[in-house]
């Protein structure tokens, strides 16, 4: 498949690439330890109906409410949230990668994330995400999570890119994999020495061939 042609805009997940993931497991197991709960029980709710936030289909309360709160707790549910909102931290190389090669290349920068809303509400204001992102096409917010194809579709439809214009990026390889049947360019996202690299590697030809063509026009 062909991808020549300028680089226009970057899509690009936001845990395990400009954030860690907010809900993980170790997350997880943080919690149990914490509130001393039954690590089966959780994770087997868990499982159940985490996707079901993800995609904006219930409130982050309903959630605790079918995963932790299902009986008296000794602790609260404020409580339980301000320690989800604690677990987020920064991948600060990421981020300034991203803003720098948005000034460089003037690339539109879309999110396409799967998180539930509140979790994906905290994590782009007290990150200060929205100073430099132009959409956010968020599960939660469109109620399609990846792989389905028409989150990515949506996003070409909200950015007004062609797919030849975009680079993804993500840390599940089977996400980039699916972007790329619509002829989205990705990267696997393991490393920002690996990322930063390939980025540019990316951004660098395109800009060549661009220029090349132009040259000879």
């Amino acid at each position: 498949m062909s991808y020549k042609g300028k680089i226009r805009a970057i899509f690009t997940d936001i845990g395990g690439v400009l954030l860690n993931n907010g809900w993980d497991r170790t997350k997880r197991a943080l919690a149990v330890k914490k509130f001393d709960l039954d690590a089966a029980e959780l994770n087997e709710r868990h499982h159940l109906t985490f996707d079901t936030y993800e995609a904006g289909k219930i409130t982050l309360d309903q959630y605790l409410n079918r995963v932790v709160f299902y009986e008296p707790r000794e602790f609260t549910r404020e409580e339980f949230k301000a320690f989800m909102y604690e677990q987020s931290a920064a991948i600060p190389e990421m981020i300034e990668l991203i803003k720098e090669l948005k000034r460089r290349y003037d690339l539109h920068i879309v999110v396409v994330s799967n998180e539930g809303r509140e979790l994906n509400d905290h994590r782009i204001r007290h990150f200060g995400l929205h100073t430099f992102v132009d959409a956010f096409i968020s599960s939660s917010f469109v109620h399609i999570r990846k792989p389905d194809e028409d989150i990515f579709k949506l996003a070409l439809d909200i950015a007004q890119m062609k797919p030849h214009e975009v680079i993804f990026i993500d840390d599940r390889p089977m996400f980039v994999q699916v972007a790329a049947l619509l002829g989205i360019k990705g990267v696997v996202h393991t490393d920002y020495e690996h990322t930063k690299k390939e980025l540019e590697d990316l951004l660098g030809s395109t800009s060549s061939v661009v220029s090349q063509e132009n040259h000879n026009s």
